[in-house]
């Protein structure tokens, strides 16, 4: 049984550090001994561009002219960034279910520093999964056009994007704390995949609908990964289309100076 007082939480330099290096090794090691969950992030991007980009890609036009695969790529990049939400609020609400967050929570350990770890093993994860999906991007004619230092931002956007949705989903996943709670709730989070502009302009929406994926946080990074790798784009006239960049890091901004410190205050206090 758990014990029924946390240990102070320590936050020392040396402690943060440590702890996050342990808790990160936990989950990396938690993917080398069930290699299913890296063949299906790896399998899983390649079967989207050949869906998308080849089978309904036949039907699709970019507003303006240019190639659908193109215009397509960027929104496929944001979903893996998206998507960090799902496993993260599952995996989160799955510890606390069945005690590990309670026995985790009686060791003197950072609270930073072990969710802080759990964050940056899916996002070294995420690296390869963006990697493999660049490489069946270029084999399917998708193309950087604006040299490597915007591509590199591009990529810096969306490893950003995928932290701050890493720590959306824990933050849930902590709120949740039933692992069949969590799964449900991950319908919920579909609509934010696909209320945006990843695979179709927003033009060809009703208002009311074009307005809400206009200002999705998602749409603003897609629209940015499009701008810098210059792939063909359908912005429109709102303002996180205009300004996607600016508008990309403040959502992160945002979502990461709200989600980061209640995640960190529900996992220290969870049970109390």
């Amino acid at each position: 049984m758990a014990a029924v007082y946390a240990a102070p939480n320590l936050a020392g330099p040396s402690r943060l550090v440590s702890d996050t290096v342990t808790s990160m090794l936990r989950i990396l090691l938690n993917y080398r001994h069930s290699p299913g969950l890296l063949a299906a992030s790896l399998g899983v991007p390649v079967v989207m561009v050949v869906v998308f980009g080849y089978v309904f890609g036949s039907a699709m036009q970019v507003p303006g002219g240019g190639d659908y695969r193109e215009f397509l790529m960027p929104g496929l990049f944001a979903m893996v960034a998206t998507n960090g939400i799902m496993p993260t609020m599952v995996g989160a609400a799955r510890d606390v279910g069945r005690g590990v967050t309670d026995r985790l929570r009686s060791m003197p350990v950072s609270r930073t520093g072990l969710l802080l770890g759990q964050t940056l093993a899916d996002l070294l994860v995420s690296v390869v999964v963006l990697a493999l999906l660049a490489l069946v991007g270029l084999a399917a004619g998708w193309r950087v056009r604006e040299g490597l230092a915007d591509a590199a931002g591009a990529f810096g956007l969306l490893l950003l994007f995928r932290f701050v949705m890493t720590w959306v989903g824990t933050c849930l996943g902590l709120a949740v704390g039933k692992e069949e709670a969590a799964g449900q709730l991950s319908v919920a989070v579909f609509p934010l995949a696909m209320v945006t502009n990843a695979y179709v302009p927003t033009g060809g929406m009703p208002g009311w609908l074009r307005v809400v994926a206009d200002w999705n946080p998602v749409s603003s990074v897609v629209e940015a990964c499009r701008g810098l790798f210059g792939n063909p784009s359908a912005p429109g006239d709102a303002w996180p289309m205009q300004h996607a960049v600016l508008a990309s890091l403040l959502w992160s901004a945002v979502l990461l100076a709200l989600c980061m410190p209640l995640a960190v205050r529900k996992f220290a206090t969870h049970g109390r």
